[in-house]
């Protein structure tokens, strides 16, 4: 599964372990992460020198491209949010999670769609787990589907 991974940038990096473990999940689970690079702590780096349309355009495809998107959010960014709207807009399914306790955007905690899964966790190994089932829960719709 292609799974667009979204996460802050220049908001901070506060939570970048976090973006790691997720980003690690995703891979070792054999899936295509576009985004896998904004886990890495050069991110700042790689991403400084890329003209902004370009960024659009490139972030844009990938969400286009993709299966899911999956967004930690405790870290607010305009980005994300534009993306989480984005990939709902495509009714591509969504996966927003947040460090319990994090100040969460009502827009995205109130957000009704049926495509939407909004979800706290206290640590890794809950995000982990919680990854595993709403990637399961795809695997799932897709093979009834067929």
């Amino acid at each position: 599964m292609k799974i667009y991974f979204a996460c802050s940038i220049t908001g901070g990096r506060n939570d970048e372990s976090v973006y790691q473990a997720i980003v690690s999940t995703l891979l070792d689970g054999g899936h295509e992460v576009p985004t896998a690079h904004l886990s890495s702590h050069e991110v700042m780096k790689l991403e400084e020198v890329v003209d902004p349309r370009e960024v659009y355009k490139r972030d844009v495809g990938w969400i286009n491209e993709c299966d899911a998107l999956i967004a930690e959010v405790s870290t607010p960014s305009h980005g994300v949010g534009y993306e989480i709207a984005y990939a709902l807009g495509l009714s591509k399914p969504v996966l927003v999670c947040y460090r319990r306790g994090a100040r969460v955007s009502k827009m995205i905690t109130g957000n009704p769609h049926p495509n939407l899964l909004v979800k706290p966790y206290a640590d890794e190994e809950e995000i982990v787990r919680i990854i595993g089932e709403f990637i399961g829960e795809i695997e799932s719709k897709c093979h009834n589907s067929l």
